[in-house]
């Protein structure tokens, strides 16, 4: 998923944003998902889209902190949930070096 938002330590990020990418890995039991084919029994992919667009439009210094909000939301909102993986990334973050991206990952299990 790709965002513009506003998160960074400097006043000019929080100011000026960039582009942010965030990549997720969901672990749930899924059996009565594949039996049933019935969406009410797996984790709705235009439904975490929706909450993670919500906490990308909160700003934070920190990327773990944005990335840690994330998995907390995600929990709270899909309680079949056993694991979150989440890689947070910024691309050509702001400062004196040629640099791509700088990216957070972190993992929960519940």
């Amino acid at each position: 998923m790709k965002f513009y938002a506003y998160h960074g330590v400097s006043a000019q990020e929080r100011q000026v944003g960039n582009i942010f990418v965030v990549n997720l890995l969901l672990t749930a039991p899924l059996e009565d998902a594949i039996e049933s084919d019935e969406l009410r029994f797996t984790i709705n992919y235009a439904s975490v889209y929706e909450v993670v667009k919500a906490e990308m439009g909160m700003p934070s210094n920190l990327l773990e902190n944005a990335a840690g909000r994330i998995i907390n939301s995600l929990k709270s909102n899909f309680p079949i949930l056993t694991q979150v993986e989440i890689k947070l990334t910024k691309l050509n973050p702001p400062f004196g070096g040629d640099l791509q991206s700088a990216s957070v990952i972190l993992d929960k299990t519940f």
